[in-house]
């Protein structure tokens, strides 16, 4: 998080109230909202989680302007 500049603040923001999980490899889910960055250019933050664990682990946080790959319409 700390070098790819992502806050624990929006992190815990996806966390709580994510846009959506979608559901990844070995039983990882990815946590993913649509953020603006402040620069006025819309990003898609994706926190990966193992939840088949307690407490839930974070894998990894990464923001992408790739959205349409990773973004799934209902």
């Amino acid at each position: 998080m700390e070098r790819r500049r992502i806050s624990l603040s929006l992190v815990e923001s996806v966390l709580d109230n994510p846009q959506q999980i979608i559901q990844e490899k070995e039983g990882r889910k990815a946590y993913q909202s649509q953020v603006d960055f402040g620069d006025g250019k819309i990003f898609l933050l994706r926190v990966l989680v193992a939840d088949d664990v307690d407490p839930k682990v974070v894998i990894t946080v990464y923001r992408t302007s790739k959205i349409e790959k990773y973004w799934r319409q209902p």
